[in-house]
């Protein structure tokens, strides 16, 4: 066997069972683990965890642990048959061979056993049952928090507040956070793929809707676009990184950080540490592109959910049932004889002839009415049909709008429009929106802006509103577009 170097991966990994006793997952790799883990969360509870009452010094009394497992084992279903005890023995007696079992395998510690016998769990294995709990009980992650304690860590260090700790402490949450966004895609088509197995309609909607992305995966996904959420100050932070890196009095203050308290006086590693940091962080630029991603993998999931959906609700009965029944039988037993298709008795009978079909008579249905319209209806319909019209702003008549403003001129302050007409204010108030538009976060607004507007751009309105002949806007100014590749 190779002998493993001490700062290799797989040395560090062998590290762990120098930590944890080398039987600690037996119970939990049993028939009964389902069991023996509801045992070890309940001792965790009452005895040994954080919320626990303080432990006595010394430890437990036996019995009392015994007795927390009759407790436990009273409200559980039965035990499969293993070699500790057999399943119909008092629950006294299973609960001693249980507790063996937890004392043997390492879970349980006990002290003075030949005479008060008192029970601890080791500092490392209790630290350890509360980590397996903590990844058993996660629930979603709130992106919004990550990135809040992320940017306050990285400020405490560029302001001198705070050293190689909490970049280190920074760093290690966005790996994380980045790698949850990229595993989510994952996670997700996993989710559909158990969503089809063997689920009848009902089952299908509930898990749908009860296990699906902010109940699960992310818990604040719908708000992460918006240019409130935290996720915006991912450009601040990146400024405040770089500044870290090319600022040599920072970098040397971490470096020496990293040196005297990670790397045991090892500069070069000290650096690579430092470095390793960095980049971490500056990865957080990447994640819209895991959100795009994400996105899709929401698109296509939610496409897949309707298309199952609407097979569902289409499908007659319980054909497809009958038909995947139908195949199995054949697929089992093979083709069944071929016999007379036709029914035992008299093949032919007056009494077996269907009756003549009567045609039923039905009434005519009756004229219907001629509808006269007035002239006073036709030119109120005419009155409407015009206004909605003139109201209606599509990008060819917004264009065309545009270029009558702009005339001979290649661009326009919005004081300077003219709103004469109905028609030319409801094209001001859809520039004024374009303005708004185009200054927002979200991609989508910035693509319907650029849709509407065809060969002109629209700039401005982040400022104060300003009055206007006939509507109030932020001020803004179109300006004639050409092409790349069009000049003169």
């Amino acid at each position: 066997m190779a002998i493993l170097e001490s700062n290799s991966p797989s040395f560090e990994g062998a590290l762990l069972f120098t930590r944890l006793p080398d039987r600690i997952f037996s119970p939990l790799a049993s028939g009964n683990r389902h069991r023996y883990w509801s045992l070890l969360c309940h001792l965790h509870e009452r005895r040994f965890g954080p919320d626990a009452p303080l432990p006595p010094s010394k430890g437990y009394p036996s019995k009392i642990i015994i007795q927390d497992i009759v407790d436990a084992l009273d409200l559980q279903d039965a035990w499969d048959d293993e070699e500790l005890t057999e399943v119909n023995a008092s629950s006294e007696l299973r609960a001693i061979a249980i507790f063996n079992r937890f004392n043997e395998s390492g879970w349980l510690r006990i002290d003075q056993p030949r005479f008060d016998k008192k029970v601890t769990m080791q500092p490392a294995v209790s630290q350890f049952l509360t980590m397996l709990i903590n990844f058993a009980e996660t629930g979603p992650v709130f992106v919004s928090g990550k990135i809040r304690s992320i940017d306050a860590n990285v400020q405490l260090v560029l302001d001198g507040k705070a050293s190689g700790d909490s970049l280190s402490e920074a760093a290690e949450q966005a790996r994380n956070l980045l790698e949850h966004v990229r595993n989510t895609g994952t996670n997700i088509r996993e989710l559909m793929e158990t969503l089809h197995k063997n689920s009848t309609t009902a089952q299908y909607v509930q898990r749908f809707f009860s296990d699906y992305i902010e109940r699960v995966f992310i818990g604040d996904y719908r708000e992460l676009h918006t240019s409130e959420h935290p996720l915006s100050k991912r450009a601040q932070i990146i400024g405040n990184i770089e500044n870290i890196s090319e600022s040599e009095s920072h970098k040397t203050k971490l470096i020496e950080w990293y040196e005297n308290n990670l790397c045991k006086g090892d500069r070069k590693k000290a650096e690579r540490l430092f470095e390793r940091d960095i980049y971490r962080l500056s990865e957080l630029q990447r994640i819209d592109e895991y959100l795009d991603r994400l996105d899709d993998e929401i698109r296509r999931a939610n496409k897949r959910a309707l298309a199952f959906l609407d097979y569902r609700i289409r499908s007659l009965g319980s054909v497809d049932v009958m038909v995947n029944q139908a195949i199995e039988s054949i697929n089992k037993d093979g083709l069944p004889t071929i016999g007379d298709p036709f029914a035992s008795g008299s093949m032919l009978s007056e009494t077996n002839l269907a009756e003549p079909r009567k045609p039923i008579e039905r009434a005519a249905p009756s004229k219907l009415r001629k509808v006269v319209v007035s002239d006073e209806q036709r030119a109120k319909a005419n009155i409407t049909r015009l206004a909605r019209t003139n109201r209606m702003v599509s990008p060819i008549k917004l264009s065309a709008y545009v270029i009558n403003q702009l005339g001979n001129n290649d661009e326009m302050k919005s004081q300077d429009i003219k709103t004469d007409s109905v028609a030319s204010i409801c094209m001001y108030q859809t520039l004024a929106k374009l303005a708004l538009h185009a200054n927002v976060k979200s991609r989508k607004l910035r693509m319907d802006g650029l849709t509407m507007s065809k060969g002109f751009r629209v700039e401005g309105g982040n400022e104060p509103e300003m009055p206007h002949e006939h509507i109030s806007s932020s001020p803004f100014t179109i300006k004639k577009h050409i092409a790349s590749g069009k000049e003169s």
